[in-house]
């Protein structure tokens, strides 16, 4: 069954899209739980990270990785926070979260939101970082 990030992948569904190889895609959050939100997902649909072979998993984090050094240039916030939950879409995925504290990363925390214009700038950023 094709999971909505999977839709995203297939250009079925649009995302607010930071960055992109032939392995995997990072793109905006559309429920953030903070301004500059980022997705990190694999192309290849996996439910659970640790079904990915590893060496997918290393560079799923290592693409991560940059996609956050971006995030942190662009993006006022003491941390970028890391977290992979995993239970909401069946596809495996990384959180990337502008955070100034703890509290900033609670995903019960009601979820931000912002108009296309904001989204569309904040992607443009991370890009261009």
């Amino acid at each position: 069954m094709s999971s909505i990030f999977s839709k995203i992948v297939a250009g079925e569904i649009p995302a607010y899209k930071v960055a992109e190889n032939d392995r995997f895609l990072a793109f905006l959050d559309i429920f953030p739980i903070q301004r500059g939100h980022v997705l990190v997902v694999p192309k290849l649909e996996v439910d659970y990270i640790f079904d990915l072979k590893k060496s997918d998993y290393t560079d799923l984090m290592a693409f991560s990785y940059d996609i956050a050094v971006k995030i942190k240039k662009v993006i006022k916030c003491n941390r970028i926070g890391v977290a992979v939950l995993g239970l909401e879409v069946p596809h495996a995925h990384v959180h990337l979260i502008p955070i100034n504290n703890e509290r900033d990363m609670n995903f019960s925390n009601p979820k931000k939101t912002f108009t296309a214009e904001e989204m569309q700038e904040v992607a443009q950023m991370i890009k261009n970082a």
